[in-house]
């Protein structure tokens, strides 16, 4: 990791969906970094705006009913907000790849492995066909997949989940991106395949010197695999800490009730879970003042009025609460 280079920052971005409701803030104001050659987690409950901050850095919002509205977005120092949409498809697959979700809706089923994976190689390196299905070949096999020289004519359905997923790994580094974004990248996988994909894709970063934003729900994986974790909630950032500083000393009372949820080997007896009470608020009726307030056990009057400030409160960490580090509980 070089911390004297950020590959790409993120200031005050805001990015909405425009609904009969009204006007959805799914990203509100969110300004982070990532370093070159880093793993940043990004974390927080569903509906939180984890996966709009990932399409906005891809201009993939869905144009009606979507829109970035508002911010920069700094990609080794260009706008990626101010560029045509030729030089982002010049981007996009090429220098910042995503994994989606899930394989199945992304893999495109009526064409072969082959196909797609020549798709990008020839739009962004200008291979032949020879050269295609060699790097492809390659490819498949750096992921872990079988005999891939017979493979690659096979179709997705041909494939399991784990695999698929390889598939989708070995198409985002085909052009040896800076940036990878892998958007919850272990759903619907069992545990071992789970960890099979995370060794595969860090061993990779640290091969390649990639940058990756890690999307999850899964803490376990967090605290494994990245250097860094940024907390959402109601498309802002609640804190973004070290991993290990995160987890030893939660600055911030949604960041405790999420490590509060989630059952811990090292904590000897184990205690009953707790819960975050309430509800994640509408986010087309967004509370006044912080948007965590209705929630917190810690709450006071200037948190109905006010939107606290993301201040700086350690070495790399950053907290959005009125409260006095001092003020919060340590975590059972």
């Amino acid at each position: 990791m070089d911390k004297s280079q950020k590959i790409i920052e993120i200031k005050d971005l805001q990015t909405s969906f425009y609904t009969l409701e009204g006007e959805l803030k799914a990203v509100s104001g969110l300004s982070c970094h990532v370093y070159k050659g880093e793993s940043v987690g990004l974390v927080g409950e569903s509906g939180c705006g984890k996966s709009a901050c990932a399409m906005s850095i891809l201009r993939l919002i869905p144009n009606p009913p979507g829109r970035i509205v508002g911010g920069e977005i700094l990609f080794q120092e260009h706008d990626l907000l101010k560029l045509s949409e030729r030089e982002m498809r010049q981007i996009r697959g090429n220098r910042i790849a995503m994994i989606f979700q899930e394989p199945s809706s992304s893999l495109n089923p009526v064409l072969t492995v082959k196909q797609q994976i020549f798709e990008t190689l020839k739009l962004h390196r200008g291979l032949d066909d020879g050269q295609c299905l060699e790097e492809t070949v390659r490819l498949l096999r750096l992921v872990g997949i079988p005999d891939p020289q017979l493979r690659v004519n096979d179709y997705p359905f041909q494939f399991s989940g784990g695999m698929r997923q390889r598939i989708m790994i070995a198409m985002a580094l085909s052009c040896r991106p800076e940036l990878l974004i892998a958007d919850e990248p272990t759903t619907s996988l069992d545990v071992t395949v789970q960890a099979q994909l995370m060794e595969l894709i860090d061993g990779l970063r640290k091969t390649f010197g990639t940058s990756v934003i890690l999307i999850t729900h899964n803490l376990g994986l967090v605290a494994r695999y990245v250097d860094r974790v940024s907390v959402m909630y109601a498309g802002r950032m609640a804190e973004i800490a070290p991993t290990d500083e995160l987890f030893e000393n939660p600055a911030h009372p949604y960041t405790q009730g999420l490590l509060a949820s989630v059952p811990r080997l090292d904590a000897g007896r184990q205690k009953s879970l707790r819960g975050i009470k309430g509800q994640p608020p509408n986010l087309t009726r967004l509370p006044d003042g912080c948007s965590f307030h209705p929630r917190c056990e810690y709450a006071r009057d200037i948190c109905e009025k006010e939107y606290p400030p993301l201040e700086k409160i350690g070495e790399e960490h950053y907290r959005a609460c009125f409260l006095e580090p001092g003020e919060l509980k340590k975590p059972r």
